[in-house]
């Protein structure tokens, strides 16, 4: 066992709700508190001086000066396994084109294919590790990492296998996903219908012989799958076992409600969603997944996240890391910049980034801290847990730890 403290703040984040709005003053905080971990979990949390009193002989991690506490972030959308960037992509938005003019003049998500095609195995684990280690810094201690660059089954394996080797390789939780059905490959004779088949077929039972995921995701979208593309492949995956995710609403609404309707963990997106899709997600156990970096990286509105908050939906918040709309990768910066612009509490952009998160993964081991939770963790070298929001991203925690482990 070891004993970590005295942090000046804990907010352990428990008794909130899963789902709706939340009140600053449904924050509890534990002052000069102290955290008992063994074997990577949580045993207690209080008072520092009354553990340290009730377990004397144990060790010490001694925090010094002014620290907040709060659970590890977990980042529940990403695209970090790619090679590649596409700066000119994002110098063309900047000049006036759009999302969908890029893609059909050759640049766009087929882009980032072709680069990430040309790449190895290593390569791809090696660039992948960079950017996790990056997140992980900033105290995101679980991330989501889809493949959806490959596009045919070979590199769509290359893309899981690369995300499974890391996963070995650094501290922090990657929880992968396949996405091969990201975007109809320009070399599939642009039928729809048969490519789907042939993941259903081909590479989905690959994957699951390999144990490479469990959860499958698509992108419903002009230019990208249809509502009835979506209900089937679902559909198929979900007999098949696999969990399963949504873009959904980016650009058009319509995704929401096969998320639904398919019982999808999550929706992600949602940009285009009104109050219909508001309510849809409300009503049902499917999380609303907002993804600002994407809003910022397009120049776009950011999804309703006050709209989907008081029609009651269980509201997440992830980065959308990748190198066409979301480049920046800062998922505090996005949350506090979202947070300012949709009017959410600090509460709610909290638990969005943590237990609420967990949910859209369907994760029930993290996200607050709690007797047998996970022992991830962070702290923000400041005296008042609002200065973390207040400052927008710019300050960092001091600390970081995954499974107790200080990093």
């Amino acid at each position: 066992m070891k004993l970590t403290g005295p942090f000046t703040q804990i907010l352990p984040l428990l008794g909130m709700p899963l789902k709706g709005a939340i009140t600053d003053d449904q924050l509890r905080v534990i002052p000069e508190g102290g955290v008992l971990t063994e074997n990577g979990v949580v045993k207690a949390i209080e008072n520092f001086e009354k553990l340290r009193k009730a377990n004397p002989h144990i060790p010490i991690d001694k925090i010094n000066g002014s620290m907040v506490l709060i659970p590890g972030f977990i980042d529940c959308h990403t695209h970090l396994c790619f090679a590649g960037n596409r700066a000119n992509d994002y110098a063309l938005r900047l000049s006036g084109q759009t999302y969908r003019q890029i893609a059909a003049s050759g640049g766009g998500i087929w882009d980032t294919v072709v680069q990430t095609r040309n790449a190895g195995e290593k390569q791809l684990t090696d660039l992948l590790l960079a950017r996790v280690q990056g997140h992980l810094s900033e105290g995101v201690t679980t991330i989501e990492v889809k493949s959806g660059y490959g596009l045919n089954a070979r590199e769509e394996l290359k893309q899981l296998r690369a995300i499974r080797v890391a996963d070995t390789l650094t501290p922090a939780h990657l929880v992968p996903t396949c996405l091969a059905a990201h975007l109809l490959p320009k070399d599939f004779n642009h039928i729809a219908t048969e490519y789907l088949a042939h993941l259903v077929s081909d590479l989905l039972p690959q994957i699951q012989r390999e144990e490479l995921a469990n959860r499958v995701d698509i992108f419903v979208e002009e230019g990208a799958f249809t509502i009835g593309n979506a209900q089937y492949y679902l559909s198929e995956a979900k007999r098949m076992g696999f969990d399963l995710t949504v873009h959904a609403d980016q650009f058009t609404t319509g995704g929401s409600a096969v998320a639904v309707k398919t019982g999808a963990a999550s929706a992600d997106h949602l940009e285009a969603s009104a109050e219909t899709e508001c309510k849809l997600l409300a009503g049902s156990n499917t999380a609303a997944v907002v993804l600002p970096g994407a809003s910022l990286g397009l120049g776009m509105p950011f999804a309703p996240a006050r709209k989907l908050l008081d029609a009651g939906a269980c509201l997440a918040i992830a980065s959308d890391w990748n190198p066409g709309s979301a480049p920046m990768g800062d998922l505090l910066t996005q949350a506090a910049l979202l947070g300012a612009a949709e009017r959410l509490t600090t509460a709610e952009t909290l638990a969005g980034l943590t237990y609420r998160a967990a949910q859209a993964l369907r994760l029930d081991d993290r996200g607050t801290l709690t007797t047998g939770m996970l022992a991830d963790m962070q702290a923000y070298p400041c005296a008042d847990y609002r200065e973390i929001l207040y400052y927008q991203g710019k300050m960092k925690p001091a600390r970081v730890w995954k499974n107790g482990k200080s990093l």
